[in-house]
């Protein structure tokens, strides 16, 4: 599970929870030669204010351009260049993202949540590498942060370090023990190198802590029916079909780190009869009706 984005339209909203706000800041600046830089500064960071609540609320379509008129208004603020930033990374526009995530970085070379948007943009480049010297900038910064710790797992993952993807996972759950998505991961790599137990107690524990996590489920699910405990792999299979649908796609699965052995069974798994009916559609009874 590599969670790329970081839950950016939550962070970045926070981020100006605490400035103050005037209500329907004017978007328009005034027809005058002698423009108040203080007053347009704060219009910016109003707008500002207004895109990253629109943010959390996914409306990026009203959000974006008032980020941008924002970083416009007032391009001597990190946190407004690191709020558009995060929008266009939602958005999937990488470059974008990237330059506007460097504008904030030459601003405020101190905000360890910039260098981590940084990871994550070029992660989903495909950057490994620059991902992870981004991670660990973050890291420098903010040593104890169980998702920087663990995006810099994901990337080592990619790159075929996984010793040392298993030191940052463990070291996420060492920060928050209920970081489940590590504890996951974990047993991502147990299951490749073929410690079959270990990865089974690993997604038991992942389990535990979130009932409603469809990954670790089906993982579990699907190494227990490939063991030979039919019953109980069936069971929390269709489980986690009914969670969450995405999981039964295999391009989905490895987007999400499952690797080749992993994918392997799920296959075969997703093919049973039983997992394919979970995987339906609820049909939605219709009514009949008269003729008029």
């Amino acid at each position: 599970m590599p969670k790329l984005v970081r839950l950016i339209s939550l962070l970045v909203a926070c981020s100006f929870w605490s400035l103050p706000y005037k209500a329907h800041a004017q978007a328009l600046i005034p027809h005058t030669l002698q423009l108040d830089t203080a007053k347009l500064e704060q219009q910016g960071l109003s707008l500002a204010q207004e895109a990253a609540q629109l943010a959390q609320f996914q409306q990026m379509e009203m959000a974006l351009p008032r980020a941008k008129l924002a970083s416009q208004l007032a391009p001597k603020n990190d946190k407004v260049w690191f709020l558009l930033g995060g929008l266009y990374l939602q958005n999937k526009q990488l470059d974008t993202a990237i330059a506007a995530l460097n504008k904030a970085q030459s601003l405020n070379p101190k905000n360890a949540d910039v260098q981590f948007a940084l990871g994550s943009a070029n992660f989903q480049q495909q950057k490994y590498q620059a991902a992870a010297e981004y991670y660990q900038a973050g890291l420098k910064l903010k040593p104890n942060d169980s998702e920087g710790l663990f995006d810099l797992g994901n990337a080592y993952y990619k790159l075929s370090r996984f010793p040392e993807a298993i030191a940052q996972y463990n070291k996420a759950i060492a920060a928050d023990k209920k970081f489940w998505p590590a504890i996951n991961n974990v047993g991502l790599i147990n299951y490749e190198q073929g410690n079959i137990p270990g990865a089974i107690k690993q997604w038991q524990t992942a389990v535990a802590l979130e009932k409603q996590a469809a990954e670790p489920l089906l993982a579990l699910a699907v190494a227990l029916y490939t063991k030979g405990d039919r019953a109980s792999g069936l069971a929390m299979g269709e489980a986690a079909m009914r969670i969450d649908e995405r999981y039964g796609d295999l391009t989905f699965l490895k987007e999400n780190l499952w690797g080749d052995r992993l994918i392997a069974d799920t296959k075969k798994f997703l093919e049973l009869p039983r997992i394919q009916a979970a995987r339906q559609p609820k049909q939605t009874p219709s009514v009949n009706r008269q003729p008029q």
